[in-house]
């Protein structure tokens, strides 16, 4: 077999006698498996691949002794020829290499192939002919390491409620409380998601809604997605349209980051201590509590699909703001040659339950052309309704990207008759670079008299009879846009947002406009914030029962960092002032504590004019190895309020039960049994529990996640061989990442013969009960440092090459507790 080149190839050489100064005797040095290959026995080392420097793979792999064509011995990776094909390597270019069968490739075969085993970073770096070499984009990941995961249970669960209980004698107490549920069950590729909702309040409502369930996996060759069940249809062409059925659609997760990405951030400014409820398609997705001034929502549980967001501020005094967040509307584009298609069967799902689920069916296509453009249409097919949409898109460079597309719709509505009409749209998105500018998303859409969206025409179809509340204010034109502007290194950024509509049927219009300028001076930041809002205030998140409002607030808001006199503690200061309600001051001192800064807690004091009076909250957020708790306390001149939440997640899987944080779509499970009491770094909160385990909850799916145990964080009787894991998940999984930790005892052994003698320098040391776990070496004197012993047991030690001589040797250490295990000194010897 060919050899595949170390960057060194001259055989290293050791005199024993420069050992033996002190006591020199013949034979107490043996460091004869040093002396070939990289410095290091051979055997497995668990490594870093790079390829060309880039990252492919971190796994064991077998090193062994082999020679060159000059006869030189060197220390050569073992890896097949499949493993070499999913690096990249053209190994259909070099039939020397090997069949798929041999465990070893020849790696000689490949001219100037050259390799290097760091053993101090545990790294094997490939060198590889670029010619040699498949060309790959950015950020792209080899299928052959996308891991579906483990067989698993999942569940997430939140829980928040408040009790208000009125300061004066014309309130009245009351209380709300909302819960999410959130199991599903992986086994294999699949994945089985529900996502349950629960809502009561002291007038007498409670409710249950089941926001979908349903069936889905990866189908990796097409880079889809099956789901099937409950779901929301693709927004790219058509609005998103919820149904009950099956849909294939490409995933653009499972493309390069270089190929690929928008998710909305929910911005604006409470008045007082305020409950923000987030609806989408009619249902709650997102319920929490603020405190007076700007907030800033971005960590919503992704629905599954896509639909303008209605958000509701409930202030103390029982007043609401009320305003719309687009979800997605950016330009339709592809690379060249890409496909992007999604194919949808099965009921229209309307949130009004009085809707007729009608057959309904959709498809989509887009195709990336040369010179910048993308074609791109569909058409959608159900009872009484048909649709055909074409669009064309361009990637204009510096000017950013464009795309424009129309629909043409022809609608059979209940006690409406039939009818036709076109819906235009124009998108725009731009980053400029230069000066810091971007337009993420810029948008206007015109439909004609004639033209009925499909929801639109469906609600028409209803059991109760009544007329479609949705004709009551049909759209007709549509704006929307939100920029956001660097002013350089010093001068900070402003950002401003904009949405309007009007409708055929009314002369109402709505309109929600937002802007902000942030800063920092010396530690210390504040900013300037802006809502104007002209909506509606609805139950329900739809256009039911329209009552239109406007208002403006504006808000001030400086925070001074504490450091010199509390640490991770910061002061604020806010002003806000509504053209609708009056002005209000606060002060507050917020921070972190603990040793993870996973306590986070605010206070705050503020006064009121016209009559508003002094308010005030505390409030609490603790993340820990077992889940999350909130608690707060507000109060003002009419009510006080107490508020609580607690969330989770529960993950069942082949070796127990493990608790943790509320978990994302795609999670890592940390296995590191017997070692309790780990952090996870970055990742605040996250321990290995009583048995070692813990869960990750946020990985990215189709992309290299590091997973590391911090090392300052050891009991003094773990030792951990490696502390950082890669794992590549596929969307849904539950992927393990395996630590070989040494649990127990250590030691520090002087080792004698059976003639009394120390066993020689570089002797290998190793426990016959720990498998695949790594020697350790003797040093001068026979004195080996042992770790993860039992309280009793045996060693086996081995010396020379592989005929060499070896022993074994039994000891008994004194019983330790695992916070209090120093290092014990004692002798063995060999039998």
């Amino acid at each position: 077999m060919g050899s595949f080149p170390l960057s060194a190839l001259a055989r290293d050489v050791f005199n024993p006698a420069l050992l033996e100064v002190d006591s020199p005797h013949q034979g107490m040095t043996d460091l004869s498996v040093f002396e070939d290959g990289a410095g290091q026995p051979p055997g497995v080392y668990h490594v870093d691949i790079y390829l060309n420097n880039d990252l492919q793979d971190t796994r064991d792999v077998e090193f062994s002794l082999q020679k060159d064509a000059s006869g030189h011995q060197s220390l050569q990776p073992c890896l097949s020829v499949a493993e070499l094909n999913e690096m990249g390597v053209k190994t259909d270019l070099y039939p020397d290499l090997g069949d798929k069968t041999v465990k070893c490739a020849n790696l000689g075969a490949i001219p100037q192939a050259k390799a290097e085993f760091r053993f101090s970073g545990q790294q094997l770096l490939l060198s590889i002919p670029q010619m040699a070499v498949s060309q790959s984009a950015r950020g792209y990941v080899p299928e052959a390491q996308w891991d579906n995961g483990i067989p698993a249970f999942l569940l997430n669960y939140s829980f928040s409620g408040a009790n208000n209980y009125a300061r004066s004698g014309d309130g009245r107490d009351n209380d709300s409380q909302y819960a999410n549920l959130r199991p599903g069950i992986n086994i294999g590729p699949w994945r089985l998601r529900n996502y349950t909702t629960w809502s009561r309040d002291s007038s007498g409502q409670d409710k249950w809604d089941t926001v979908y369930t349903y069936a889905s996996r990866s189908i990796i060759a097409l880079k889809s997605q099956l789901v099937m069940g409950d779901s929301t249809s693709p927004s790219d062409v058509f609005d998103s349209v919820p149904f009950r059925g099956a849909q294939l659609a490409s995933d653009d997760d499972m493309l390069p980051d270089s190929q690929k990405g928008y998710a909305p951030v929910v911005r604006g400014i409470a008045r007082t201590n305020a409950q923000v409820i987030i609806r989408q398609n009619g249902y709650i997705i997102y319920q929490s509590y603020v405190s007076p001034g700007a907030f800033e929502i971005n960590d919503m549980y992704p629905t599954g699909g896509s639909g303008d967001l209605y958000v509701t501020i409930k202030e103390a005094d029982g007043s609401e703001q009320n305003m719309v967040v687009p979800f997605a509307s950016l330009p339709v584009l592809q690379r060249e040659g890409r496909v992007k298609y999604s194919l949808t069967g099965g009921q229209y799902r309307a949130y009004d339950h009085r809707v007729d689920n009608a057959p309904f069916a959709q498809g989509t296509l887009i195709y990336g052309l040369p010179k910048g453009f993308t074609v791109y249409g569909g058409t959608q097919l159900a009872e009484h309704y048909r649709s055909v949409a074409l669009g064309v898109g361009k990637n204009l460079g510096d000017f950013g990207a464009l795309s424009t597309d129309v629909t043409q719709a022809w609608s059979d509505m209940n006690d409406l008759g039939k009818d036709n009409g076109q819906s235009w749209r124009v998108r725009y998105s731009k980053n400029i670079v230069q000066t810091g500018t971007n337009f993420a998303i810029a948008g206007y859409r015109y439909s004609t008299s004639g033209f009925y969206s499909l929801p639109e025409a469906m609600y028409t179809w209803r059991d109760d009879g009544n007329d479609s509340p949705l004709l009551q204010e049909r759209r007709r034109n549509r704006s929307e846009m939100t920029i956001s502007q660097s002013l350089g290194d010093s001068a900070g950024s402003l950002s401003l947002s904009w949405i309007g509509e009007n409708y055929w049927n009314s002369d109402r219009t709505m309109r929600s406009i937002g802007a902000a300028y942030y800063n920092s001076w010396n530690g210390i930041s504040y900013g300037l914030n802006y809502s104007y809002n002209e909506n509606s205030v609805t139950s329900n998140g739809t256009q039911i029962g329209r009552v239109y409002d406007r208002d403006q607030v504006f808000s001030l808001n400086i925070n001074v960092p504490f450091s010199l006199f509390m640490p991770n503690t910061w002061a604020s200061y806010t002003l806000n002032t509504s053209k609708k309600g009056n002005t209000t001051q606060t002060v507050g001192l917020n921070g972190t504590a603990l040793d993870a800064s996973n306590l986070s807690w605010s206070a705050q004091e503020g006064y009121g004019s016209q009559g508003t009076g002094n308010s005030g909250n505390l409030n609490a957020d603790y993340r820990g190895t077992y889940g999350e708790v909130t608690g707060g306390y507000a109060y003002d001149k009419d009510t006080q309020r107490i508020n609580y939440g607690l969330q989770g997640g529960v993950l069942i899987h082949e070796n127990g039960v493990t608790f943790g944080q509320q978990m994302n779509e795609t999670v890592a499970l940390v296995a590191a049994p017997g070692a309790s009491g780990i952090a996870v770094s970055s990742q605040p909160g996250v321990k290995t529990d009583w048995r070692g385990y813990a869960i990750v909850p946020y990985a990215t799916p189709y992309r290299r996640n590091p997973v590391q145990l911090d090392p300052e964080s050891l009991p003094d009787d773990v030792d951990l061989a490696l502390n950082n894991q890669n794992v590549v998940p596929t969307r849904g999984a539950v992927v393990r990442a395996n630590f070989n930790a040494s649990v127990g005892q250590r030691a520090l052994m002087t080792i004698l013969r059976v003639g009394g003698g120390p066993v020689p320098f570089g002797a290998m040391v190793t426990d016959p009960t720990q498998k695949g776990a790594q020697g350790f070496i003797v040093g001068d004197g026979g004195q080996v440092y042992l770790t993860g012993l039992e309280d009793s047991g045996a060693l086996q030690v081995k010396w020379g090459n592989e005929a060499g001589e070896q022993c074994s040797v039994h000891y008994s250490l004194n019983k330790q507790t695992a916070d209090n295990a120093g290092v014990q000194m004692l002798s063995g010897h060999c039998q």
